[in-house]
């Protein structure tokens, strides 16, 4: 019997492309990876697990800084390879900058700019 991870199409990383969607206001707060075991981990928490390209680890989004993303809903895509997690964000910051989303800069004229504010200072979060 297959199993509902094996849909998945991992990549030759075992990782899939997650997009985390706000509950709501249907903002996309930030991109992360999954493998199996942090998908796992998500469905069994209902938080967000993620891996950690960088670290090469797991981590829990709002481990360290309080932010958790408490999960609505997980929907694979017609290809099978990119999940979009809709969830409830606490603290209203998803990224690691203090600000709501990560997708903060904006190409304008050849320039990229910051056109959303910091809500809480990284330091402050991340003590």
């Amino acid at each position: 019997m297959s199993s509902w991870l094996d849909k998945v199409k991992w990549n030759t990383d075992g990782l899939v492309p997650v997009i985390v969607q706000e509950k709501g206001s249907h903002q996309i707060l930030m991109h992360a990876w999954m493998n199996r075991e942090s998908l796992s981990q998500t469905v069994e928490t209902k938080k967000a697990v993620y891996w950690s390209r960088s670290r090469q680890s797991l981590w829990t989004k709002g481990e360290l800084s309080g932010h958790y993303q408490n999960i609505e809903s997980i929907r694979l895509d017609c290809d099978f390879d990119t999940l979009l997690l809709t969830v409830r964000q606490d603290g209203n910051i998803a990224c690691h900058t203090g600000r709501h989303h990560c997708f903060f800069m904006s190409l304008v004229d050849r320039e990229w700019l910051v056109t959303e504010e910091i809500l809480k200072n990284p330091e402050d979060i991340y003590k």
